[in-house]
C-alpha cells in the first residue's frame, strides 16, 4: 500500500530549525564522522534540507499497528505558497487511475 502525504509548512525561524537538525545529527551514533560533517553542512546552509532531515517517514508510521515501513523517500524544498490558486488545491485528485483510494478507509 502506499500512502501519499503533502506538507506545506510555514517557516517561522530558520535557524531554530537548522539547531533542531544538528541536534538530531549530533544524536545519531551510527551516523559516520565523514557523513556527518556533511550533514551539518547541509542543514546549515538550507533550510528545506534541514526539514527533510528532521522529518522521518519512519516516525510517522511506527507506532501504527498492523504495519511495518518498507520503503519510504521525500524532499523538501522552497515554494511560493498562494492557498488561493488551483495549484494548490490538496483535495484535487492526482491522477492516479489504478484502483486506490485516497483518503481515509
Amino acid at each position: 500500500m502506499r500512502l501519499r502525504v503533502e506538507l506545506v509548512l510555514e517557516v517561522q525561524d530558520d535557524d531554530e530549525v537548522a539547531k533542531a537538525a544538528l541536534r538530531r545529527i549530533a544524536g545519531d551514533p551510527e551516523l559516520p564522522e565523514g557523513e556527518r560533517a556533511q550533514a551539518e553542512a547541509a542543514v546549515t546552509e538550507d533550510t528545506a534540507e534541514a526539514l527533510a532531515y528532521l522529518v522521518d517517514p519512519f516516525d510517522l508510521v511506527s507506532e501504527v499497528p498492523g504495519v511495518e515501513l518498507q520503503q519510504a523517500s521525500w524532499s523538501s524544498e522552497r515554494v511560493d505558497y498562494d492557498p488561493d490558486s488551483p495549484d494548490w488545491d490538496l483535495d484535487e485528485d492526482d491522477g492516479a487511475d489504478d484502483g486506490e483510494e485516497d483518503g481515509i478507509g
